[in-house]
């Protein structure tokens, strides 16, 4: 006997869209049919689209920035991802001077195990390759550990998270060795201090400085750097949040001349352009790298259509209404970061059931790409065997997103107020339900770590 059957719905996968049943045992999908039967639990999903649970790729979960922590922790982030359709999420442990990648990702790793409510993995952030550069004898182990990606910063050099360039293309190299895929924030930190060092002395520092500080050039520059770098060692690259048109079109470029170069963006800049730090709570906004101009986002949006970009994730990184109000005259005090956990899978959904993307497209940026490509072997997909993480979405559902009816720990989103016509109404984390209509129903501490596979070119 199954321990559930989803009836009656439109299963996206694998490209396409049929209406099949689903069957779950043991927390892993054991059936797709017509007319499935004999099962303990029945999900009747007629008019519903079955998905994939979403896999978020970038998030920032209790994490140390700019004077404080973020917003949210292990439990209320995840908390709020699946009740969004997210049931994977990856959080970003910063290796530190003198720290090792498995000993940095362990102690995260335990922050989790009480309180995370849907499955995690971790990328290691390497900011300091230790005396004679001994990090890199660690790769190996990191990658039998299941860490088999690393970011690297080309940013942050007053924070102490920025790498260069010689430290760029050893951890390239070694990485290619070891089965390990590079993330890259990719901006370029001298001429961002040059123009802030400029804003200060004319006394420009409200919230629009910080997009100006950080204008287009300054990403286009870096990601042709990184680019000409893993190309030139014939390592594969995976761009973090491409938010400007020349990112795009450097990573078009790579992509044609058959590089390994994988390119990921967000819904905020897909949604929001630089006019919002004009804006009164233009702070609220402060994220890096900043959203973009118009061509930007256009750009982003025809190369999510288009295929060129291959992932969407949040960076989600919230904090404090207060405490972004700390950089009010003075851009610079503004903890970085903003919400999207919750809001990306139904986003993009809203994308799909506009006619803006297809469905299939929709799970292919925010499940299926992310689970191939960062190693999740029962993630991404409704086939047998893989895990039963399983969203139902309802695409005439009308929902106003608001701070009030999100799941996280944020006290405001820069959301508020978007109205969505289509949004989940249950999620189920390996057959177990945990989102139901609005309300969380699961049992913090269920999520599992995940233990990811090398990277392969596929």
């Amino acid at each position: 006997m199954l321990d559930l059957i989803i009836k009656n719905g439109k299963v996206v996968s694998d490209g396409s869209v049929v209406s099949v049943d689903v069957g779950v045992k043991n927390g892993k999908i054991a059936a797709l049919g017509a007319n499935l039967n004999g099962a303990e639990t029945v999900a009747d999903a007629r008019d519903f689209y079955v998905l994939p649970g979403a896999v978020d790729a970038h998030t920032h979960l209790a994490m140390p920035f700019g004077g404080t922590v973020t917003a949210d922790g292990y439990l209320s982030g995840t908390r709020a991802a699946v009740c969004g359709g997210t049931t994977t999420v990856f959080d970003y442990a910063i290796q530190r001077k003198g720290g090792g990648i498995v000993e940095t990702v362990k102690k995260r790793r335990e922050m989790c195990e009480t309180e995370a409510c849907c499955d995690y993995a971790f990328h290691a952030a390497i900011t300091d390759l230790g005396e004679s550069e001994s990090l890199l004898d660690e790769f190996d182990a990191a990658a039998a550990y299941g860490i088999t990606s690393f970011k690297t910063f080309m940013v942050y050099k007053k924070e102490g998270m920025m790498i260069g360039d010689g430290m760029f293309v050893k951890i390239l190299k070694r990485a290619k060795e070891t089965g390990i895929l590079i993330n890259v924030h990719a901006e370029n930190p001298d001429v961002i201090d040059a123009n802030i060092e400029d804003f200060r002395k004319s006394g420009t520092m409200t919230a629009y400085y910080h997009y100006l500080s950080r204008p287009e050039f300054v990403e286009e520059e870096a990601v042709k750097r990184a680019i000409h770098f893993a190309a030139a060692v014939r390592a594969p690259l995976y761009i973090v949040h491409l938010a400007s048109v020349g990112g795009v079109k450097a990573a078009e470029a790579a992509k044609r001349d058959g590089h390994s170069v994988y390119a990921e963006t967000c819904p905020h800049y897909l949604e929001y352009t630089s006019d919002v730090y004009k804006r009164p709570d233009g702070v609220n906004f402060i994220c890096s790298p900043p959203m973009k101009g118009p061509k930007s986002r256009d750009a982003l949006r025809k190369a999510v259509a288009d295929g060129l970009i291959d992932t969407v994730a949040t960076d989600h990184c919230p904090f404090k209404r207060s405490e972004k109000e700390w950089g009010k005259d003075d851009f610079t005090k503004t903890p970085n970061g903003c919400a999207g956990i919750e809001t990306m899978y139904p986003y993009m959904l809203s994308l799909a059931n506009a006619g803006k993307i297809s469905y299939p497209r929709a799970v292919e940026l925010c499940s299926t790409a992310p689970a191939r490509l960062f190693g999740c072997k029962d993630k991404g997909g409704l086939h047998i065997g893989k895990d039963a993480d399983i969203v139902l979405y309802d695409p005439k559902k009308p929902f106003t997103v608001s701070a009030g009816n999100m799941h996280s720990d944020g006290d405001h989103t820069i959301w508020e107020g978007l109205r969505l016509k289509g949004y989940p109404v249950k999620t189920f984390l390996r057959g177990k339900l945990v989102y139901d209509n609005g309300e969380y129903v699961g049992v913090p501490g269920e999520g599992k770590y995940i233990k990811r596979a090398k990277f392969s070119c596929q």
